[in-house]
């Protein structure tokens, strides 16, 4: 058997094996596409080559146009022999037991001893797909059931049997893990197995309901959103994104396997408005619209529409307002004690499918966690049903069961007086089933900064940033402000840093900085200009520029290694504190941008000066590195991945790339330690020989030929005065500082401009940059 996975095939290029094979590319391991010939082609390859061809739009699966290099399109027919150079096989073919039992038998007749071959099948159990297979094919065979869009969803479900080589199941949970960046759960061999189980049973409870109580399908999707954590599509848009045609297909296979004594088999309904809908083209969003539709009004402007569910017609879509919302807030309990239609929903979707979800412990899974990841990773839940069922209480759960004579699962029974998961000594502990508690264990590589917040005290704090103690002398430093912007208290947690770890020989070797936020920082705290602006204090912005640039050249000059771990976004300032890092060590799905242009201003705190630093340091001249900045901060582009950000210049080409978000604390903290053991030392302050007024006049003759509004030429045109040297043209070598210094100028002078005070407005009330 393999022991590491270097080359992949996928049989099959629909739109969940195409994915797939976008994925493992993303992974920089080359993948085989595969699909059939259609009859009368021309081109024996056609339906793999589209199928890439469909990848490289926006947004698109792939990570970084190049990862397209990496799929070799082909055909079952005259490339299956090819397989016999990869490591692992997947099929992603037809929900039909017979088509895949005979690729399998083709597969099995050219693949080489121990090739791992597994299905990407949704809801057809292990055991039926194996059951004609010969003994070597079963001993090889698991399911990786992945879930769509297969780049951003976290989950993969992985299904063994007991004839599965356990050697072969560690490595496939290894690879998915670290290369792939997925949750891997190890499912027992049930219908559904996990998130599509306990999904479709809450879909399929949520349209009973809805139908029952006369609600609007605004009115569902509203109360089964935030109000439990679930995303704004809630029920009826999630149900137009998956497919209507797609939802009966599901249902029919769990069907067929799951006992006729299932709950589910007994909710199961096909509504003869769903059937008609289907019937008509409505199918959801890839159809003429589902519940949703988009329709056109008589001045030819977009106008969203939804169906009624007792009439089947459309009409223009209204955001409902539901008072019982507004009286309930946070509070579920609340909510589902409200007598009206709104509370009598909530009620019946929360108690069918909670009460459900005992059902997969222990038959699919051993423990609640795995089921709350299962949902949280699968279906976008911010909490797990296990996690609800704690806000709502397993007591008033219990009682509110019994007054209605509905039967109380034993498991809910052993929680009397207990909740799903506490806290105790400082580690978060699950219960079992048979009422005891047992901590929560991570995987090896696996490190959270919530578990070492909940069993240390940090080892400094103020109002916005605080530093951990992450172990082996190695320090974190998390931002505490919303949405992570970064302000003065900020700046003085990262020179407190700077003096406790010194250069790196006594307790603290190093610094990572991280946090586990949905976004890394959003940069300056923009409230500060505007407020500065408004009272003319204009040296108080000058003054806050030099302060941020202080600290991050403190930190890029330190004497020992600082890893910036960014994830979600890292934008303005936030990209700026990277840049001054020794290293970084990303999340793969990092949007990082100096995107000041869009609120007014430039670059202040140096990035426009690490810009040009790298740009003049890259070996690659095609471009020229002044034009190559300007181009990068007047589009103010933000990198669509780590792989992005690399191509972009923002990270070096020795920074590394974490693919699952779990294991990047430990990645960057392991990057610290191998700096420090390195020997480190603080890079040496570089100078360069910026064009000058030559330099400056060849951008200027860009900026006038592009379309851009006025302010922005006058910004790009500053812009252009930093980069070639400053107002005057510095001659000779320009120095890091005396860049600085000239951004610092040019920020403070944009600042005095009404249209600016305008962009950083709109910014603090929209969210979003003022258009021109």
């Amino acid at each position: 058997m393999p022991t590491e996975i270097r080359q992949v095939a996928v049989i099959g290029s629909g739109v969940m094996g195409s994915q797939i094979a976008a994925q493992v590319a993303n992974a920089g391991v080359p993948v085989l596409l595969l699909d059939i010939v259609p009859k009368d082609a021309t081109d024996r390859n056609v339906l793999a080559k589209k199928a890439i061809e469909r990848l490289m739009k926006e947004p698109s699966p792939f990570m970084h146009p190049d990862a397209a290099k990496l799929v070799t399109p082909g055909n079952i027919d005259d490339d299956l022999a090819k397989i016999k150079d990869c490591d692992w096989v997947l099929e992603a073919v037809l929900e039909n037991p017979q088509i895949k039992s005979d690729i399998y038998k083709k597969v099995d007749s050219v693949r080489k001893p121990g090739t791992i071959v597994s299905s990407n099948t949704s809801t057809i159990p292990l055991a039926n797909l194996i059951g004609d297979q010969s003994p070597e094919f079963a001993k090889d065979f698991m399911i990786t059931h992945f879930f769509n869009p297969v780049r951003y969803m976290a989950l993969l479900e992985l299904i063994t049997g007991p004839k599965t080589d356990h050697a072969s199941i560690e490595l496939m949970r290894s690879f998915c893990d670290r290369a792939l960046g997925k949750g891997v759960v190890p499912c027992n061999d049930t219908p559904g197995f996990i998130a599509n189980r306990l999904g479709m049973f809450w879909l399929q409870s949520a349209i009973n309901a809805a139908m029952d109580l006369g609600l609007t399908v605004e009115e569902a999707d509203e109360v089964c959103g935030r109000p439990m954590g679930i995303p704004r599509t809630g029920v009826f848009a999630l149900i137009d994104l998956i497919g209507l045609d797609l939802m009966p297909l599901i249902g029919k296979s769990l069907l067929s396997t799951l006992p006729s004594t299932d709950t589910y088999c007994r909710i199961y309904q096909e509504p003869e408005l769903f059937q008609r809908m289907i019937a008509d083209g409505y199918t959801g969003r890839k159809g003429k619209g589902g519940y949703y539709r988009f329709s056109k009004t008589d001045t030819g402007a977009k106008l969203k529409e939804s169906i009624n569910l007792e009439t089947g017609e459309y009409a223009a879509s209204v955001s409902p307002k539901i008072p019982t919302l507004e009286t309930a807030g946070k509070d579920l309990r609340i909510l589902c004690e409200a007598t009206d239609k709104i509370g009598q929903f909530a009620w019946r979707v929360l108690s069918e499918t909670l009460t459900y979800a005992f059902e997969l412990v222990p038959a699919t899974v051993p423990d609640v966690t795995l089921v709350d990841a299962g949902m949280k990773m699968g279906y976008n839940w911010k909490f797990g049903p296990f996690e609800l069922l704690d806000k709502l209480g397993a007591d008033w759960m219990i009682a509110r069961l019994k007054a209605e004579a509905r039967p109380i699962p034993a498991f809910l029974q052993k929680a009397s007086g207990k909740s799903f998961y506490r806290v105790d000594s400082g580690r978060v502990e699950i219960l079992q089933l048979d009422g005891s508690y047992t901590p929560i264990k991570r995987a090896e590589g696996v490190m959270m900064l919530s578990d070492i917040k909940l069993s240390s005290q940090p080892v400094e704090k103020n109002g916005s940033a605080a530093l951990w103690d992450i172990g082996d002398g190695v320090l974190c430093l998390e931002f505490l402000t919303k949405a992570n912007i970064l302000n003065n208290d900020i700046f003085a947690m990262i020179h407190r840093a700077i003096a406790l770890i010194g250069d790196g020989s006594g307790a603290w070797k190093g610094l990572v900085i991280y946090n586990e936020a949905g976004s890394f920082s959003a940069g300056a705290n923009l409230g500060v200009f505007r407020d500065s602006i408004k009272s003319g204090d204009f040296g108080a912005i000058e003054t806050f520029i030099k302060q941020g640039q202080t600290a991050y050249h403190a930190l890029r000059f330190a004497g020992f290694p600082s890893v910036a771990a960014p994830a979600g976004t890292a934008l303005g300032g936030g990209a700026e504190i990277t840049l001054h890092c020794s290293a970084v060590q990303a999340y793969c799905e990092c949007g990082i941008g100096l995107v000041e242009l869009g609120v007014g201003l430039i670059p202040g705190w140096g990035g426009c000066t690490q810009m040009l630093g790298r740009a003049f340091a890259d070996a690659d001249q095609s471009v020229p590195p002044v034009s190559r900045v300007f181009s990068l901060i007047t589009s103010a582009r933000v990198s669509k991945s780590a792989a992005d950000a690399k191509a972009l210049g923002f990270f070096r080409k020795t920074d590394g790339i974490s693919m699952n978000r779990d294991r990047l604390l430990f990645d960057a903290k392991a990057r610290v330690l191998e700096l420090a053991k390195a020997g480190y030392k603080a890079p040496q302050p570089w100078s360069i020989n910026l064009p000058g007024p030559s330099g400056k006049a060849a951008l200027e003759l860009i900026i006038e030929s592009g379309k851009l509004s006025p302010h922005d030429i006058t910004i790009a045109k500053l812009l252009a005065e930093v980069l070639c040297g400053g107002e005057g043209g510095l001659t000779g070598p320009v120095t890091e500082q005396q860049l600085m210094d000239t951004e610092c100028q040019v920020f403070v002078k944009l600042c005095k401009m009404p249209e600016s005070l305008a962009r950083i407005e709109h910014m603090l009330e929209k969210g979003k940059p003022l258009k021109n």
